[in-house]
């Protein structure tokens, strides 16, 4: 059974998961690396999404998972969207670049293999006092080897303009300093909210300023920018020379945004929620192609940027196709919520990741 319970609410996966009832496995012990300056036991991690909360931290750093990103937080409160907020895919419906619908699978019951999912949650957060006092706690649990990372969100107050939301997010990026991050990772892209802030990877000049404010509210902490896809090189380009030399990297890429309807062709989410973000096994092809498209331009413009991989991984051929581009790091969303021990057979076959 996977870990997040797609037919129970955000909240009682908050309150009640993870799903796992041990036992936990040992641990292969591995060499050591270097992942965004500290010393990692492996790069080899959870993305923004799955680990809901301190918990959700612990178990993952004890399942061996070494790069835990606490899940996306605002600087207040945000409910989450109404269930549904999870769907299978149909895995007759092919993910293509043709921007048709997805239909979701008629069935709730979890798929077999590593399935193709769409999600719906609208980025919710706990207030700042609560978020902050658990990622403390987070922090504590990691064990020799890991490190956290805290993914933010500016949340844009009605009629807000770019300033506002630029010192959001820098106020996120010392709210997470304060409350133990070693790593800040901001979140300017996600698929699955349809308020403004799930675009701004977009605008390659706001995105420039989050990245100047939060390099000067941040301290010496290391800091990540997620961004969705690009499908093209100029649009990749603008966006990664406007933040290189303000951040040490960038997160790529945070699912692909689709539309997806049900067997009767209405939204399978709901009325306003037509558009959300599709994970799993089908975006892999998309998420690497980014990435060695990132690598390469990096290494030609020689920009001071480091690329952490995520998207559609299942297994060791995916980790190692991302390696093999140039990745730093390499992150999974999905998969370790289907397989949570993971992450202990990937150390067995490659301890050098």
């Amino acid at each position: 059974m996977a870990t997040y319970r797609i037919d129970r609410s955000y909240d009682w996966n908050y309150e009640n998961g993870p799903v796992f009832d041990g036992p936990y496995p040992a641990v292969p012990a591995t060499p050591r690396k270097t992942f965004l300056g500290y010393e990692v036991a492996s790069r080899l991690g959870i993305a923004a999404g799955l680990l809901l909360n301190s918990r959700w931290v612990e178990t993952y750093a004890r399942l061996g998972f070494d790069i835990l990103t606490y899940k996306t937080v605002r600087s207040r409160h945000r409910a989450c969207y109404p269930v549904p907020n999870w769907v299978y895919l149909d895995p007759g419906v092919p993910l293509d670049g043709s921007g048709a619908p997805l239909v979701a699978s008629g069935s709730g019951a979890e798929p077999p293999g590593f399935p193709t999912s769409s999600v719906s949650f609208g980025m919710p957060s706990k207030e700042p006092a609560e978020w902050m006092a658990d990622v403390a706690r987070a922090r504590s649990a990691l064990g020799d080897g890991q490190v956290l990372v805290v993914s933010v969100v500016g949340t844009p107050e009605p009629g807000a303009g770019p300033a506002e939301l630029v010192d959001d997010f820098a106020r996120l990026a010392a709210m997470a300093r304060e409350a133990g991050a070693q790593i800040v990772e901001a979140n300017l892209s996600c698929p699955n909210v349809t308020s403004a802030e799930g675009q701004i990877f977009q605008d390659p000049a706001l995105s420039g300023e989050i990245a100047r404010a939060m390099r000067a509210s941040a301290g010496t902490l290391p800091i990540l920018l997620k961004a969705g896809y690009f499908a093209d090189d100029a649009a990749l380009g603008a966006y990664l020379r406007a933040v290189a030399g303000h951040v040490t990297g960038v997160t790529l890429v945070n699912g692909l945004s689709r539309r997806v309807v049900d067997a009767a062709g209405k939204p399978a989410f709901g009325p306003g929620r037509e558009g959300s973000g599709v994970l799993g096994a089908g975006v892999f092809p998309f998420c690497l192609d980014v990435v060695r498209r990132a690598v390469a331009l990096i290494e030609r413009e020689k920009l001071d940027l480091a690329v952490v991989a995520v998207g559609g991984v299942a297994g060791p051929s995916e980790v190692g196709a991302y390696f093999s581009a140039g990745a730093a790091g390499v992150t999974m969303g999905s998969a370790p919520m289907f397989d949570p021990l993971l992450a202990v057979r990937l150390k067995e076959t490659n301890p050098g990741w």
